[in-house]
């Protein structure tokens, strides 16, 4: 039997696919969330945040809009999932399942609801990456499925407690599993 040259290289090139696809099948996408932020009453901001879960690591990015230029904004995962007051305040105080003091992201012994501050550009638009250690997607008791995001409109003092004195709440959103 005479195969042409070509075969090969073809049939090849199909068996790598099915091989891949195979493997690809049997690996669990990684636990996602996302929360859409919703200004609150007099506000313009608004914005897509998503949460990625990586081994001990949830990944948080997004981008945040209707900000005044140029400024800086506390920015917290909430208790509760709830935005029905209008002012944000429904989504309760910080996230914080293990009673930690609140502090600057990254730091040991913070909440797991603080983020890092978010910094508006020239046109009011803050666009943010960051690796977080402390809570978690989809697991655990810092699990932030179902909680409150918010976006405040004052800079974090970081050291006021319970909640770095960062004014009142421009947008508000649920975490939700995607």
């Amino acid at each position: 039997m005479h195969h042409s040259p070509t075969a090969l290289p073809v049939l090849a090139a199909g068996l790598a696919a099915l091989l891949l696809a195979g493997c690809a099948s049997n690996t669990p996408a990684p636990p996602r969330a996302v929360a859409e932020l919703q200004p609150t009453r007099g506000s313009t901001v608004s914005g897509m945040v998503e949460f990625v879960q990586q081994g001990d690591v949830m990944h948080v990015s997004g981008t945040i809009r209707g900000l005044p230029p140029n400024s800086e904004h506390g920015f917290h995962i909430h208790e509760k999932g709830d935005c029905s007051s209008g002012d944000g305040m429904s989504a309760g105080g910080h996230f914080n399942p293990m009673a930690a003091m609140h502090g600057r992201f990254g730091q040991p012994g913070v909440h797991a609801g603080d983020l890092p501050s978010l910094h508006a550009d020239a046109n009011g638009v803050a666009t943010f990456s960051a690796d977080d250690r402390i809570a978690a997607v989809g697991s655990g008791p810092a699990d932030v499925i179902g909680r409150g995001l918010i976006v405040h409109r004052d800079p974090d003092d970081y050291v006021s407690q319970p909640a770095g004195n960062s004014g009142p709440r421009l947008a508000c959103a649920v975490i939700t599993r995607r």
